[in-house]
């Protein structure tokens, strides 16, 4: 693997894309590289994000190396926001960049709201071997026609999510032909008030378990 710690501009489709990549003191070479999806653009959503900075840090103390990104038109990533499609191609274009840096490793990918509807609608084109999603934004895009994930997943919600309805997020895993892995966490809200350490503890025990079926 010869993916460098800290800040890096990838050249996209729609000009320069910011990313930071954070590797564990304690890093296995062939340990998946996790690319977290964060949430809407226009409404402050960046990799800065602290649901996306718990989702980093609980990876990388389990010894997984993450890379946070900018989508298009956010912080130093050049363009405009694309409503998904265009954020679709950001996620490609950065998970490229990281199979040509990284060794061969797995690449999982994480999203946040708007950032888990993005990572669910990109993870075929991107050939991801896990995914994450936190919160999906079902009831702020049409996420019906996402119904048979093809590799292993999990979701994170918030009983009391107040952006989220969270019912509907059940009654879109109801349709799904591979049922996730779904953590519920009752009266958390969308953004983890308070329970960014459940969140964290969350993200190690998905680990471990991973671990212990390696």
């Amino acid at each position: 693997m010869t993916l460098s710690a800290g800040e890096r501009i990838v050249q996209g489709a729609a000009g320069d894309l910011q990313l930071q990549t954070d590797i564990p003191t304690q890093l296995q070479p062939q340990s998946p590289i996790v690319l977290i999806c964060h949430p809407h653009p226009l409404y402050g959503g960046s990799l800065q994000n602290k649901v996306v900075h718990i989702l980093a840090k609980g990876f990388n103390d389990n010894g997984l190396v993450t890379i946070r990104f900018n989508f298009r038109g956010v912080g130093k990533s050049q363009g405009e926001f694309d409503h998904g499609k265009g954020e679709a191609d950001d996620v490609k274009i950065i998970v490229d960049f990281i199979r040509q840096q990284g060794g061969g490793n797995e690449i999982w990918l994480a999203g946040f709201s708007f950032g888990a509807y993005v990572a669910a609608r990109a993870y075929q084109n991107v050939n991801a071997e896990r995914l994450l999603l936190v919160a999906p934004s079902v009831t702020l895009y049409d996420m019906n026609d996402i119904h048979h994930i093809q590799i292993p997943w999990s979701v994170i919600q918030g009983g009391d999510d107040e952006v989220i309805e969270p019912e509907a997020v059940r009654a879109w895993l109801a349709i799904q032909k591979s049922a996730p892995t779904l953590h519920w966490l009752e009266g958390a809200g969308h953004f983890f008030h308070g329970r960014l350490n459940d969140l964290r503890d969350i993200i190690h025990q998905m680990n471990t378990r991973e671990r212990e079926k390696g």
